[in-house]
Order: structure tokens, then C-alpha cells, then sequence
């Protein structure tokens, strides 16, 4: 396949969406481990900087958390943001954050049972017994690991339909999380319920069959990587 600028092709037909790709340093897959590993890229400098603050613990578990819930629902955005600005090159983006979402939520987990809490577990169920939001963070993450070890072609072919309907568990992840998060700072208006609640009903929202046929279909290429993650 001939690469071009994104003009029209020598040949007279338009160029493909293969064609249109942006640079590199423009790609998704670039710019999605960009804005995944900058969190801790920048904990990291400022640790070193000794710019942290009094409780670094817990600013990492804060960090992790929030970085994790940030690149979940990022994925979620993947799909209508593709079919909006007719750029099928996003699709598989959505794999890559949802993966990064994964390990920082992993990170989230251990940096709590680990660091703050020395794995002493009568502690840790102690912790989750008082703490109900503890629960829901817990559940979404167990609802990621069988999302990600599917998350590759091989189980979307030995699973078949059931693969779609696994991965649609994702949306009640963020939920899960998104309760975890608010809960977690305080029952009260934060960013959770001012950002992050409205951006997830409008994701919910753009799912529903009236809404999506709002929106022009992708290339048939695309399109069926888009049937396969939604």
C-alpha cells in the first residue's frame, strides 16, 4: 500500500484512512503512552526533587487511583470520538488505555495493600469492612483482570459473541470506580460528581441504538474493530 501526505493519490483516487495516518509522534498509540506514563513520570521527578507532600504514600495511591479512572473512561471516549471526527486510526487506542487503566489500578491496589499497609490483612479487611467504597474500587478491578487477559484477537475468536458481551462489563467498572472515587474523597460535590459522572452518563448515553445511528458509519475496517471492542 502507497503512503501519501493526505492528498489526493496520483492515481485519482481518494487516499485510504490507512493513508491519512498522522506522524508518528501524532499517532494514538504515541500519544496514549504519553499521557499514561506522565503521572508517574512526574511523581517520579518530584519525589527525587523532594516536592511530594508530608504523605507521599498517600498522594501515590491518590495518583494511581485517579490516573487509572482518567485513562478507563478515556477509553470509553474512543469509539464516538472515532466515528465523530471520522479518524478509524483512534480504534485501537481504546485497547492501549484500557490496558494502562488496568496497571495503574493494579499500582493503585498495591501501593494501598502493600506500602501503606504492610499486607497485614486482618488490617486491610478491617479497613474494607469499614470502608463500603474500598468494595466497589475492589470490584472494579476484579471486573479488568478477565478484561484484559481477553483483550487479545486469540480470545475474541475462542469466545466469539460472548467476547462482546464480556467487555461490556467495562462500563460497570467505571462505574464501580467512579463510586470508589467519589466515596473515597468525600460523599459531597467534587470533581468526581462535576466532571467525571457527567462525562460517563454522556458515554452511557452515546451507546444507546437512536443515538449511535446519529452518527455516520466508519469504514467497514474500522467499523468491525469498533463491533469487536464496543
Amino acid at each position: 500500500m502507497q503512503i501519501t501526505d493526505g492528498r489526493q493519490a496520483t492515481d485519482g483516487r481518494r487516499p485510504t484512512a490507512d493513508a491519512r495516518r498522522p506522524p508518528f509522534v501524532f499517532q494514538p498509540s504515541f500519544i496514549v503512552g504519553l499521557l499514561a506514563l506522565s503521572p508517574l513520570v512526574i511523581f517520579v521527578v518530584r519525589a527525587l526533587a523532594g516536592d511530594l507532600s508530608v504523605n507521599p504514600i498517600q498522594e501515590a495511591v491518590q495518583i494511581s487511583g485517579r490516573t487509572a479512572l482518567n485513562l478507563l473512561i478515556l477509553s470509553l471516549a474512543i469509539t464516538p470520538a472515532a466515528r465523530l471526527l471520522r479518524a478509524p486510526y483512534l480504534i485501537p487506542a481504546r485497547r492501549s488505555l484500557g490496558l494502562y487503566a488496568f496497571g495503574w489500578a493494579l499500582l493503585h491496589l498495591l501501593t494501598f495493600a502493600v506500602i501503606d499497609f504492610g499486607l497485614n490483612l486482618p488490617l486491610i479487611l478491617r479497613e474494607f469492612a469499614e470502608k463500603a467504597y474500598l468494595i466497589a474500587g475492589a470490584g472494579a478491578l476484579l471486573i479488568l483482570i478477565p478484561l484484559t487477559v481477553t483483550s487479545t484477537r486469540y480470545w475474541q475468536r475462542t469466545l466469539g459473541a460472548r467476547w462482546k458481551t464480556l467487555h461490556r462489563g467495562v462500563y460497570l467498572a467505571a462505574v464501580l470506580a467512579l463510586l470508589h472515587y467519589w466515596a473515597a474523597l468525600k460523599p459531597d460535590l467534587n470533581d468526581a460528581l462535576l466532571l467525571y459522572a457527567p462525562l460517563l452518563s454522556a458515554l452511557l448515553l452515546l451507546r444507546q441504538p437512536l443515538i449511535r445511528k446519529l452518527f455516520r458509519p466508519l469504514p467497514p475496517r474500522a467499523q468491525q474493530q469498533t463491533d469487536e471492542r464496543s
